[in-house]
């Protein structure tokens, strides 16, 4: 099963009604709810696929670590949704946090990224998806990743400036 992360704005607003209902998670991201926020409906989403993983790891210099905000693509803000553990996450972060989160994205530098692109150990530390060590088909694994990360520190500046809040959701 492929493991998928999309990042969402969500208002402060819609961020409460999810931790009050999670159980309908899936209509939100389904564009079928928006929990009465006419605000909601001009929402942000960034889909950066498989590379959450290698970005998680390149933040952080760790698989499922890492200190907060920088592990925000596998820990941290609250957990929302009835997703068995196996099959993915959905976690929202309040308007601070995102701030918070934007501030120490703006902060890294692509030099610090490209120092801990490492694919063996990365393969070794099961990174997902897991193909690490295997010669690239169409495209260099290390810009490909990068070029993600530009569009995640764009996305995220974006959610803060309209004070938003965030849902990163992977499955």
């Amino acid at each position: 099963m492929e493991m998928l992360c999309t990042l969402r704005s969500v208002t402060e607003a819609q961020r409460g009604a999810l931790l009050q209902a999670p159980e309908r998670l899936e209509d939100f991201l389904d564009d079928d709810e928006d929990f009465g926020d006419p605000k909601g409906g001009a929402f942000l989403e960034l889909d950066i696929g498989e590379a959450w993983h290698a970005l998680q790891y390149l933040l952080t210099g760790t698989a499922w670590e890492g200190g907060a905000p920088l592990d925000f693509l596998v820990r941290g803000g609250d957990d929302v949704g009835d997703i068995p553990s196996d099959e993915g996450t959905a976690r929202v972060f309040a308007p601070a946090q995102v701030k918070a989160l934007a501030t120490a994205l703006k902060d890294v530098s692509e030099n610090t990224l490209r120092r801990r692109f490492d694919p063996a150990k990365m393969q070794a530390q099961d990174i997902y998806p897991g193909t690490w060590d295997e010669p690239p088909e169409d495209s260099d694994p290390l810009e490909e990743v990068l070029s993600y990360f530009e569009e995640l520190q764009k996305f995220v500046a974006q959610v803060s400036r309209r004070d938003g809040a965030l849902l990163v959701h992977i499955g």
